[in-house]
């Protein structure tokens, strides 16, 4: 390996001059060995080939010059075998007697430079100086060529030789293998195409304009992040994440060189690619924690101060304007720590001796001149030039806080003993100065009855700044009706900038309302803009459900109060109807056992005045000649007789309780009897017998009245709601009672009324059928009962029984018909009937001389006239029904009111007149129709009644007992049998109980 230099310090091994010029040629050398020498540098002669290769083993040469003649050969010779151990070394081939052909020889075998046979000194030394030089370059170069293949070749780094158009000339092995393909597939392709850069964002666009950048001759940097996924020859620490997680993507610095010529002419360009993740995760912690440094530093609340033991400032905290206002340098100017916190802070000699002192409080000034109070921790060290630490925290606020928490808390205090809404504002609006340090409040509290936020409390300062405050509807029309509904706080820094509280008059700035829950509303001012600090916003929160809590308070214990009062209410209440209740079993007891009227009604008064419930308690019944009440009977003071005497009991007046009571039909009740003392006479008759409140109960009973209950008590309101319910369904139990006793009474009389009505109601189903099937229908009083209705035999006269069943297909009151005898449509009627008083009224059949146009039976809907008149001992005799009219006749017994019997049948229908009204007596000792209907099942009067007005009775039959049974349902033996018990229970009657003599006739009902 020949030594690195220049011509000039160049070592220059000569071979065989010496033996060539033997004579002449060493003047020559000689002559020239200055001038050589002095060029070329030092130079070392050898005469043969094998000293030449000898020479060259011991020691490097930068040249070789080599004679045409050589004692053991010629210098071609020379030339080849140095070229077989040094193709770089350069040699000089000097020829005395050479010609083209030797020079073109010496050029093939390896010689650097050829010298001709007419060679001199300078030429000589011109050859040698270029041989060198050309040898130091390719020396040069093939150095530079090996450290560009190691730099190529690094198994470390990715690389690509490129065209200055980008166009991939070649890769090295590492960035083959990444991608897992050959370099004849992306051998001409361009780099920023490559499968590299596909998913990295932007990254095609990125590398091309670094490409050509460094075509430019610009050396390019950029860094990527590219996913492991993309490039399989990443490092194995970055294929994946031990938990098996998403790997994260790895960073590549890619960087794009050009390379130049000796012309300085971008030839090619080399791009080289490094994972440079864990640098540039370094580089961003570093980042993040220069920056999360800063942040603090300048974020922080307490503010850092060094300084040196004169008290210097030698660091201030960024953050120091938080605190004092000032920025670092204006802290700086002040010169020492004392301008700042003042003078004798703290003990020199104590802070030497404990090393540190914390908590140390004192005042200081900002820069605008507000006074903060601080808490201050001085240590000492040693940090560049400072050797006295201060940290300062201000602490203005908690102080401020403290203060304000002391004050709220004598304001709870004093709102623990309030008793009153107004008074826990006035306490709240008055304490609100020294709380919160701001000169105007007040106060709202709502009004429920009016749906107003009315003013309650405002300060002094708020009546100077303000002037009083006006009423509020609690609705968005206002701030403080919006606040009050949606119950959220609003602050304003300026009402200046509110429209909606907007006031040119006002001399306030800023302003706070804040809800009392649903108690009304807190209203803070000031006459300062922004003066609503967190702080000062926290505490007017805090008082405000301070304020809160006290107003829930009392409207609890208020309503304790009044639930306490109102259980009170309800004692008496239940205690009075307890008593009321005692009252109503007694009367019950004493109803079921009555068996008159007379003893029914004595028990009721006398029951409800033996107690000091009621004072006086009278029933009477109506005159219909005089339509005036008629006092039945009463209980209680010898007084009240004399006030029935003394009061108009008229129903034309109808003014006084029981006369209202019997006019109107409904309960009548007096609360107080001295209201309208003047406009109703009975009022001062009433109250000069210490009677204070009245109530009139009707005795009424499936819309019938039976007279008037009337109850006065020494107390006004003494009858409330649940005493006038219990008092009205008395009214029904009492009518329910007597039409018990009546209908008793009925059952065991002989004498009765007759009543015969005219009935006009087109609606009554008699006359509707009548009317539809143009005929005449009968009834004679016969009713079957079963648990859907009543069933009713009805004759048929004038027309067909068909017409009749299809009349009544669409009537509501009829469940079904069915015809029982078809009869004849011509025939004629002899129906007897005694209008002469003798008894008799009773329709019968009279065997084959009566003949009609047929029989139906009728399936009557509930509720049915006959069992409307039996609730009240009215019995229905017979219903006669034409196209044009209808004839209703009932029996009144002697023991039931005749009058009130008119009006259970005026109520049935919506027109009816009494016809006629006259008396009966039946002429046996026993009612034998009840007799016999007592005896007989359901199934056995069924049977005897089809079978009579089915025809079967008749001579000739119309109809067989078969055919009944089959009507029936029935086998005929069964019929047969039923016929002959009803026969049997009747002549039984007839002959054996009643002993009716067989010639005897009577009339039977």
């Amino acid at each position: 390996m020949a030594p690195e230099g220049t011509a000039d310090d160049a070592r220059v091994l000569a071979v065989g001059f010496d033996a060539e010029h033997a004579g002449t040629a060493t003047g020559w050398w000689t002559d020239r060995t200055e001038t050589t020498t002095e060029s070329i540098g030092d130079i070392e002669t050898v005469s043969s080939i094998a000293a030449a290769l000898e020479a060259l083993e011991e020691r490097p040469v930068d040249c070789v010059l080599t004679a045409q003649t050589l004692s053991d050969g010629n210098g071609i010779d020379l030339v080849e075998r140095i070229r077989e151990r040094d193709p770089d070394l350069p040699i000089v081939y000097a020829a005395r007697d050479g010609d083209e052909l030797l020079a073109a020889e010496a050029v093939a075998a390896g010689a650097t430079e050829y010298v001709p046979s007419e060679w001199s000194g300078t030429a000589l030394t011109a050859a040698l100086e270029r041989a060198i030089e050309r040898g130091t370059d390719r020396r040069n170069c093939r150095a530079r060529a090996r450290q560009f293949g190691a730099v190529f070749d690094d198994p470390g780094t990715y690389a690509w030789v490129l065209d200055p158009d980008g166009s991939v000339r070649r890769a090295n092995e590492p960035a083959l293998e990444a991608i897992d393909v050959p370099e004849a597939d992306v051998r001409g392709r361009p780099f920023p195409e490559l499968v590299w850069w596909q998913r990295v964002e932007a990254g095609p666009t990125r590398l091309r304009s670094a490409v050509e950048r460094a075509a430019n001759g610009t050396v390019v940097h950029r860094e990527v992040e590219i996913h492991v996924g993309d490039v399989n020859g990443l490092s194995d620490e970055s294929a994946g994440n031990d938990d098996g997680s998403e790997p994260q993507p790895r960073t590549l610095e890619v960087t794009v060189r050009p390379v130049r010529d000796d012309s300085d002419t971008v030839v090619s360009l080399l791009a080289q690619a490094s994972d440079v993740t864990e640098r540039a995760e370094l580089e961003q912690e570093l980042r993040e924690s220069e920056e999360l440094h800063r942040v603090t530093l300048n974020n922080m609340t307490d503010t850092i101060l060094i300084t040196n033991d004169a008290g210097e400032f030698t660091y201030v905290c960024p953050n120091v304007h938080f605190i004092f206002g000032y920025d670092d340098d204006a802290i700086h100017e002040m010169g020492t720590i004392d301008e700042l916190l003042g003078p004798e802070l703290y003990d020199r000699e104590d802070l030497e001796a404990e090393g540190v002192l914390t908590n140390i409080e004192c005042t200081a000034t900002d820069r605008a001149g507000r006074e903060h109070t601080l808490l201050v921790n001085v240590r000492e060290v040693s940090i560049q030039d400072g050797t006295i630490l201060y940290s300062c925290r201000d602490v203005t606020k908690r102080k401020r806080r403290e203060e304000a928490l002391t004050a709220l808390h004598r304001t709870a205090r004093e709102l623990l003993y309030a008793e009153s809404e107004r008074e826990i504002a006035d306490i709240v609006v008055g304490d609100a100065t020294d709380v919160l340090d701001l000169e105007a409040s007040g106060a709202y509290l709502f009004d429920r009855d009016e749906n107003v936020l009315e003013p309650v409390a405002s300060s002094p300062g708020l009546n100077r700044l303000n002037g009083p405050l006006a009423p509020r509807r609690a609705n968005a029309d206002s701030i403080s009706g919006r606040v009050f509904v949606e119950g959220d706080a609003e602050f304003f820094a300026d009402v200046a900038d509110s429209a909606a509280l907007a006031n040119p008059a006002t001399d306030i700035r800023s302003a706070g309302v804040v809800p009392l829950g649903d108690h009304g509303v807190f209203l803070v001012g000031s006459s300062e803009i922004d003066a609503f600090d967190d702080v000062t916003r926290e505490l007017t929160d805090l008082l405000a459900a301070t304020a809160e809590a006290a107003l829930d308070r009392v409207a609890r214990e208020r309503t304790l109060r009044e639930r306490d009062r109102e259980l009170q209410r309800q004692n008496r209440k239940l205690t009075r109807l307890d008593r009321v209740n005692e009252i109503i079993r007694e009367i019950d007891v004493a109803l079921v056992r009555a068996e008159t009227r007379e003893e029914i009604e004595a028990a009721v008064c006398e029951r409800l005045t033996s107690a000091d419930r009621f004072s006086f308690a009278w029933i009477g019944t109506t005159d219909v000649a005089d339509e005036r009440l008629e006092a039945n009977t009463h209980g209680g003071t010898g007084r009240g007789r004399d006030y029935l005497d003394s009061v108009s009991l008229s129903l034309a007046d109808a003014t006084e309780p029981a006369a209202r009571t019997a006019a109107t039909r409904e309960v009548t009740v007096v609360s107080n009897v001295v209201d309208r003392l003047r406009d109703e006479p009975w009022r001062s008759e009433a109250l000069s017998r210490e009677y204070q409140s009245v109530a009139g109960v009707p005795l009424a009973y499936d819309e019938f009245i039976y007279g008037v209950l009337t109850v006065y008590a020494d107390q006004p309101d003494a009858f409330d709601e649940v005493t006038r319910t219990v008092l009205a369904e008395l009214g029904e139990t009492i009518a329910s009672a007597i039409a018990a006793v009546e209908r008793k009474q009925a059952l065991l009389t002989d004498s009765r009324t007759r009543l015969e009505f005219d009935v006009r109601d087109e609606s009554f189903v008699f006359s509707r059928l009548a009317r539809r099937a143009d005929c005449t229908l009968s009834f004679d009083g016969g009713v079957r009962l079963h648990e859907d209705g009543a069933s009713v035999f009805t004759t048929v006269e004038g027309g067909s029984p068909q017409a009749v069943v299809d009349a009544a297909a669409d009537l509501v009151a009829v469940e079904g018909v069915q015809v029982i005898d078809g009869g004849d449509v011509d025939a004629g009627d002899h129906r007897d009937s005694d209008h002469e008083g003798d008894g008799g009224d009773d329709t019968h059949r009279n065997g084959a001389a009566e003949i009609a146009s047929g029989t139906v039976l009728i399936e009557l809907s509930p509720p049915f006239l006959a069992l409307q008149l039996a609730d009240h001992g009215v019995v229905l005799r017979s219903v006669e029904a034409t196209p044009t009219e209808t004839r209703v006749v009932v029996d009144v017994p002697r023991t039931v009111d005749p009058g009130g019997s008119v009006d259970v049948v005026s109520s049935a229908f919506a027109d009816v007149d009494l016809h006629a009204k006259r008396s009966v007596d039946r002429t046996t000792t026993r009612d034998l129709r009840t007799e016999l209907l007592e005896r007989l099942t359901e199934r056995q009067l069924e049977v005897v009644q089809l079978a009579y007005y089915g025809g079967y009775f008749t001579s000739p039959r119309e109809r067989s007992g078969e055919d009944v049974a089959d009507t029936l349902g029935i086998s005929p033996a069964a019929f047969y049998r039923h016929i002959r018990t009803v026969q049997r229970k009747l002549f039984t009657i007839l002959f054996d109980e009643i002993g009716l003599p067989a010639n005897t006739v009577a009339v039977v009902e």
